[in-house]
C-alpha cells in the first residue's frame, strides 16, 4: 500500500478553518475601510458566514436527537 502525500492530510484538516479565517479577515477589512454602500454589505456577509457555520456545527447540530440502534 502507498501512503497518500502529507499535503493531502494538511488540506483535509485545515481547508475549512483557513477559508473561514480568510473570510473573516476580508469582512473585518471591509468593515474597517467601507464608507456605506457595498463595503458594509460585504462585511456583513463575510462576518455572518463564520457565525452561521459556528452556530450550525457547535449548537444546532447537537440538538438533534440521536437514534440508538
Amino acid at each position: 500500500m502507498t501512503q497518500p502525500p502529507k499535503y493531502r492530510h494538511f488540506v483535509f484538516l485545515w481547508a475549512w478553518p483557513i477559508a473561514l479565517g480568510l473570510l473573516t479577515a476580508v469582512g473585518l477589512v471591509a468593515a474597517l475601510f467601507s464608507e456605506d454602500g457595498w463595503g458594509d454589505h460585504l462585511a456583513a456577509l463575510c462576518l455572518g458566514i463564520p457565525v452561521l457555520v459556528g452556530l450550525w456545527f457547535g449548537w444546532l447540530r447537537r440538538q438533534t436527537p440521536r437514534r440508538s440502534e
